[in-house]
């Protein structure tokens, strides 16, 4: 290792709220009939390929998926993967679903995509419980920054996250990360230079191609904030 990074284990705990205000009816159907049908199934855990339609070619999975776009658009563009989408926050799961259903369309028999599944608890519960090298690809776009000192535990970027993710994910695989916060960007640069199962290089300022883009990132364009996006390589 080249760098020492010293703070509290990540709690096992959520944080925060799981949702930022109160539903609407249609909402409230979304997460009574649809959202069940789109999740990922716990008994599927030993055997990731297993939970969806047919086996995929790969299985990706995405930490905190915000409003939905990045997985809609990731899922478009690799139809043969099998992708976890993880979010707890009631108000995201409902943008993501209201997006594959029509508003006039029923909740509960609408089709809905065979290799997309929903995972609306902790990502951390769910990266636990999956096989060691399972997956092919991470995602983490924009997390939450926690951005003061005493919170950077629960940063998802954390040495003992790292070590978490890079027992899920197979040798070659990938780890993406994209942060337009500044304390986080440089909280990603010190993690990662004090571990040695990734091989790192220095972040696009420049969403690379194959990298969808989401509101957060257009939101930190407008606001004057630069991203940053970093490609990972399981060692």
């Amino acid at each position: 290792m080249t760098a020492s990074v010293d703070v509290k284990p990540s709690p096992d705990r959520l944080y925060g709220r799981p949702r930022t205000h109160a539903l609407r009816p249609r909402q409230q159907r979304l997460m009574d009939q649809t959202l069940p049908r789109l999740r990922f199934p716990a008994a599927a855990m030993a055997d990731p390929a297993t939970g969806f339609g047919h086996r995929p070619a790969q299985i990706w999975v995405e930490v905190g998926f915000g409003g939905g776009e990045h997985s809609l658009a990731q899922h478009a563009a690799h139809p043969d993967v099998g992708y976890i989408a993880c979010e707890v926050y009631e108000n995201g799961l409902c943008s993501l679903l209201s997006r594959l259903v029509p508003e006039d369309g029923a909740e509960d028999t609408a089709p809905l995509p065979d290799m997309l599944r929903v995972w609306d608890e902790d990502a951390r519960i769910l990266l636990r419980g999956l096989p060691a090298q399972s997956i092919d690809r991470l995602f983490l776009m924009f997390p939450d920054p926690w951005p003061k000192s005493r919170h950077a535990k629960r940063r998802f970027v954390h040495p003992e996250m790292v070590k978490m993710v890079a027992r899920v994910l197979r040798p070659g695989a990938i780890w993406r990360v994209a942060s337009d916060d500044p304390t986080y960007q440089a909280w990603v640069e010190e993690v990662m230079a004090a571990q040695d199962l990734f091989d790192t290089a220095p972040p696009a300022t420049v969403r690379p191609e194959g990298w969808a883009p989401t509101r957060y990132e257009a939101k930190a364009i407008r606001a004057g904030r630069q991203p940053m996006y970093w490609t990972f390589t399981r060692r």
